[in-house]
């Protein structure tokens, strides 16, 4: 209720002008009424000024048309400035050369070299003053030979309404830059927002892929191995290793749901904190090659690494994950050996996962080898994969920096 009554709340007299001020006059609401208005307020000034002046004498006939006249082209002020300049000098300058009442047309003088001065450029406001000039100068000499206070009266107003006009404009220019630049940091910033959210999806998308697909993968050999047992042999059923395949199916159920719980707090979290908890890394290795083991894979693991970033770490224990989980799915079931290597040298780690497998990377193309390159990439390393000589098994090879500007990959 509170931001509403701000939101409703009329600006002050102060905020219009300064409002007023920074806006273009070139794209200003209401531009061709407002300036009807001031032309009839200049007019009505300008009779009550003949009038009452004493600086010349009271406009005749002619006098009073030429007033007039002049004040037409100010409706038109800011789309045709110089060609309302001139329209107004030229039914000014009769009008002072007739010695009519000379202070009458000031406010329509000022308000038409301001704004030749405000919309126009330096040289060209520069040019139009000094001609204006020199023509009042002219005229004042003919009427008033010996008014030289009235000469220098004249310049200094003249001279004043110009730079005053000049410094509107550059103000104006400076406060469209700085209006322009808080929009482009606004830019920025929602652009940065949408950028960090993208990334977030796609590191959720990755988790959710690494997770499910390895999960699905071993619960789905799993289960062939117990509808195996069951049906090899009908009257000699094994109870024991249909047991033990069940019991491998429910703790990779339960493996699963417990880390996509941890995924799914992510998406759930409203404080904008970090919810990942920790990062699966180097120790998580040997849990991984227990699940092929299970699904049916011999696993030789050897990892020589230590000191290693979570993050470098987190990328490794998704990078073997897949691995695994694509030997497991295309390699086949009977005699499939899968080594692993992690070794760490050099300020580099380095990843190799092989496997005999026959049909490794074959099948229709999925995410997981761009998710394996995705992981690489993040934390500054690089990935390859690709069947071996022969077309008789399938190796993944991955170089990871273990330097900080690693890591600081890792965690943008």
């Amino acid at each position: 209720m509170q931001a509403s009554t701000r939101a409703a709340r009329p600006r002050r007299i102060g905020e219009r002008v300064m409002a007023a001020i920074n806006r273009d006059p070139l794209t200003a609401p209401h531009a061709l009424r407002n300036d009807a208005v001031l032309a009839v307020a200049t007019a009505l000034l300008a009779t009550w000024s003949a009038r009452v002046g004493d600086h010349g004498q009271r406009p005749d006939l002619l006098g009073w048309t030429l007033l007039y006249a002049a004040h037409v082209p100010l409706v038109w002020r800011r789309r045709r400035p110089m060609l309302v300049l001139l329209t107004v000098v030229a039914c000014l300058a009769p009008y002072h050369a007739l010695d009519n009442q000379h202070t009458a047309p000031i406010a329509t003088t000022v308000i038409v070299l301001y704004t030749l001065a405000a919309t126009g450029t330096v040289r060209r406001t520069l040019v139009t003053g000094g001609t204006i000039l020199g023509t009042a100068l002219v005229v004042n000499a003919l009427t008033n030979p010996d008014g030289l206070r009235e000469l220098l009266r004249i310049s200094g107003w003249i001279l004043a309404v110009l730079f005053w006009g000049i410094d509107v404009r550059y103000y104006r220019q400076y406060f469209a830059a700085l209006v322009e630049r808080a929009e482009r940091a606004e830019r920025t910033r929602e652009e940065e927002a949408r950028r960090r959210v993208a990334e977030e999806r796609l590191r959720i998308a990755r988790d959710l892929h690494d997770l499910l697909a390895h999960s699905i993968t071993l619960i789905g050999v799993q289960t062939s191995v117990a509808a195996h047992v069951l049906t090899a042999d009908p009257d000699r059923l094994d109870r024991a290793a249909v047991a033990a395949a069940l019991d491998d199916i429910a703790e990779t159920c339960r493996s699963a749901r417990g880390e996509l719980r941890t995924t799914l707090e992510v998406l759930r979290a409203q404080d904008g904190g970090d919810h990942r908890g920790s990062l699966p890394g180097l120790g998580g290795l040997g849990d991984l090659a227990d699940s092929a083991r299970l699904a049916g894979a011999k696993v030789d693991l050897t990892v020589t690494a230590d000191g290693v970033p979570p993050a470098v770490g987190a990328a490794v224990y998704r990078i073997v994950q897949e691995a695994l989980t694509n030997a497991v799915r295309h390699g086949g079931r009977d005699g499939l050996t899968v080594r692993v290597r992690v070794e760490g040298d050099s300020g580099a780690l380095r990843i190799a996962v092989t496997d005999d497998g026959a049909g490794s990377g074959t099948g229709t193309p999925g995410h997981g080898l761009v998710g394996m390159r995705e992981r690489a990439r993040s934390v500054g390393g690089t990935l390859e994969a690709g069947a071996l000589p022969g077309g008789r098994g399938f190796e993944v090879s991955a170089v990871l920096p273990l330097s900080a500007a690693g890591e600081g990959a890792g965690a943008r």
